[in-house]
């Protein structure tokens, strides 16, 4: 297998603006001690461009803009530890230099960890508002397409098996914080209620639910895979529940939520607890357009109807980050066939990065 590209980068703020031409002179005679090829582009008033290109078919482009910015990225394909260590020593090099033209004159000397892109393991996920994190991932322990979804479990040092659904991070064996939030927090006592989870096929609210003595629970999970790859990946977090789908006080259900639901609702069947653990609120803001947004609705509306008059919805929303986002969820809610009241609140789930929102939501009660 070839070597993965390693992209590494190092930025200078300067203080005032910058004196191109002085830079490019200071600059050039560290490539040109690497033998790197060099090639400039010059632009009145918007500073030059200079790319290096290394024998090896590494490279590194030197952008110095007027107002006092200058950004070196350097790519490479060497993988081994003397390769980094050269890319180390011109980067080195490269500040060293810098310090000596400018002394005092640099406000700001930022450089990052390389990037390593194309690597056969996947290091790199996005937060729900856009921020890229790079996970301390060392194993891909499962990873199958199903008719519906990619189904990734990757192994984490810090967080455990991470489950990841098309590219999203799902639950990791880290994340008890998750499933305890979209339970209610310790607030609910599920002692002899009946309970109707949709979705949540890698275990961990059904495990956590049957602990404490409920009359049944039915968990609906449309995807064979992702419990297939669960049930044996993510026992930290489902334990033993998924091992069968039907136990002395629960059942799994491998179907579509929705028609189960309206089946529900056409039999009269009704829940104390509802948890919704399909999908996060969406990040698009044109609920009139995006199908996610009707697709929420929908389960609202249905969850509804097969709600007890006394009982309660609970469902995550999503990073806290996205106040657009959730305001907009919050107003579907008014839209729903009977009115609703609800409460919010906001929990760190370790694997996600990122403060995440959480909804419990009920009938509003008529005044007698």
């Amino acid at each position: 297998m070839a070597a993965a590209a390693r992209h590494s980068t190092l930025d200078f703020l300067l203080s005032a603006p910058a004196d191109c031409n002085a830079i490019l002179k200071g600059l050039q005679p560290v490539f040109q001690e690497q033998g790197m090829t060099e090639t400039i582009h010059n632009w009145e008033d918007h500073g030059y461009l200079a790319t290096y290109i290394n024998k090896n078919g590494s490279f590194s482009n030197l952008r110095i803009y007027p107002h006092g910015l200058v950004l070196v990225d350097l790519q490479s394909h060497s993988d081994d530890m003397k390769g980094r260590d050269e890319i180390d020593h011109l980067l080195n090099k490269i500040e060293e230099k810098m310090k000596e033209l400018f002394h005092s004159g640099i406000k700001r000397v930022k450089r990052l960890p390389a990037i390593v892109r194309g690597e056969a393991i996947d290091r790199y996920w996005p937060t729900a508002d856009g921020r890229l994190v790079e996970y301390d991932i060392d194993e891909v322990v499962y990873d199958e397409e199903s008719p519906y979804q990619n189904i990734k479990i990757l192994h984490s040092k810090q967080f455990g098996n991470i489950l990841i659904l098309s590219g999203d991070v799902n639950l990791a064996e880290s994340d008890l914080a998750y499933t305890q939030a979209i339970m209610g927090s310790g607030k609910v006592d599920y002692t002899g209620k009946e309970v109707l989870i949709l979705g949540g096929g890698d275990g961990g609210i059904l495990y956590e639910i049957v602990k404490l003595k409920p009359k049944m629970v039915t968990m609906v999970e449309i995807d064979q895979m992702v419990i297939d790859g669960c049930k044996k990946y993510m026992r930290k977090t489902c334990g033993d529940v998924l091992d069968n789908l039907k136990g002395e006080c629960y059942q799994v259900l491998i179907e579509d939520c929705v028609p189960v639901l309206k089946r529900y609702a056409k039999e009269g069947r009704m829940f104390d607890y509802v948890i919704n653990d399909l999908t996060a609120v969406p990040i698009s803001t044109s609920p009139e357009e995006d199908s996610t947004w009707e697709f929420l609705r929908l389960i609202l509306d249905l969850s509804m109807k097969v709600l007890k008059h006394d009982g309660k919805y609970f469902t995550q929303g999503n990073c806290i980050n996205l106040t657009e986002a959730l305001t907009l969820y919050e107003e579907q809610l008014g839209r729903l066939y009977c009115p609703v009241e609800f409460s919010k609140e906001t929990v760190c789930v370790p694997s996600y990065m990122e403060l995440w929102v959480f909804y419990t939501i009920w009938k509003t009660r008529t005044k007698v």
